[in-house]
This record gives C-alpha cells, structure tokens and sequence, in this order.
C-alpha cells in the first residue's frame, strides 16, 4: 500500500525545515515603523530571531550592507554560554538591543522582540552581511533566544503568525 496514493496531489517541492519544524510569528513595526522581525518557535521552545522579508533595511536600495554586534557595553558576538544550564547567558528584555544592521550609510536598530536569555548571535552576519539580502529567513538569522514558557506566553500575544502577516502585508 503506498504512502500518497495519487502522485498528482503531491506539492511541486518539499517543505523547507523552517516549514516544518518551527512555528512562525512576526513583530510588525517592533518600536518603529518598517521595522518588521521574525521570530520562529521550535518545539524545545527556542526561539529564531531575525528580520523579515518586509524590514526597511532589506527593502533599501541595496539592501543590508553590514552587521555590527558591538551594541552599547558588550559585544554580542564575543557571547560564550555552556552547559545545560547556559551559564554566562544574558538576559534579555524584548526592547534589548541585538545588532545594528547597515544599509549604505543608515543604520538600523534590531531588537530582541523576546525575552529570555541570549544563547547565539549569528557571526556569519559579520562576515557575510549579505545573507541577510539573499537569506534572511534561513542562513540570514540574526540571533537564537531562549525565553521561559510564562514569558513566553505574554510575548506570543503581541505577535502574528505567518498567515495574518501575509495579510496584513499584502504579501502573496
């Protein structure tokens, strides 16, 4: 007995790991307008921050040109946590600040949107600011956060999934 009986009925590509193994909501306008970020819920409850497809910054002409982590006292790429436990995590407000991310000469702000501990800035940004251009929503993300359940639910109402995004953005 096969698994699909009609082959026709099968979508024309798989669906991405982001598809599948992540929940998708978005921060429309996060404390200014334009400034649109995603935060995608894996089931272990850690969350994938990043910006979305609809963010000034990508949409400026020539999109993002280059990624600064070294944000007030402490430079977030130089993050090191480990152990179970995450030891050395920094706590982070939703309204914290991750990154500044560049486009030509404007700089922009990216927010945590979360609050939780930060376990991982993404250092590939540093040298490659141009995967948030060609890849935000997978190899482009900004940072991994990992919030309680309680805080969890308080932050998940101020948020839209996927579908109520599209809408409200007139994507297709």
């Amino acid at each position: 007995k096969l698994l699909q009986p009609d082959v026709s009925t099968l979508p024309l590509y798989p669906p991405s790991a982001v598809e599948t193994n992540f929940v998708r909501y978005f921060a429309l306008d996060f404390m200014k307008a334009g400034h649109d970020q995603y935060v995608y819920r894996h089931a272990n409850g850690l969350c994938v921050i990043g910006l979305a497809k609809t963010h000034v910054a990508l949409q400026a002409e020539g999109g993002v040109t280059s990624v600064d982590f070294n944000v007030g006292k402490s430079d977030r790429s130089e993050l090191k946590v480990s152990g179970k436990r995450k030891k050395n995590a920094q706590h982070f407000q939703p309204n914290s600040i991750l990154c500044n991310v560049h486009s030509g000469d404007v700089p922009y702000t990216v927010r945590c949107c979360v609050k939780g501990p930060l376990l991982e800035v993404n250092n590939k940004l540093i040298e490659n600011p141009d995967l948030l251009n060609s890849s935000a929503e997978r190899e482009g993300y900004i940072a991994i956060v990992m919030p309680r359940p309680g805080d969890w639910l308080k932050i998940k109402e101020t948020l839209v999934d996927f579908d109520e995004f599209k809408k409200l953005r007139n994507l297709s």
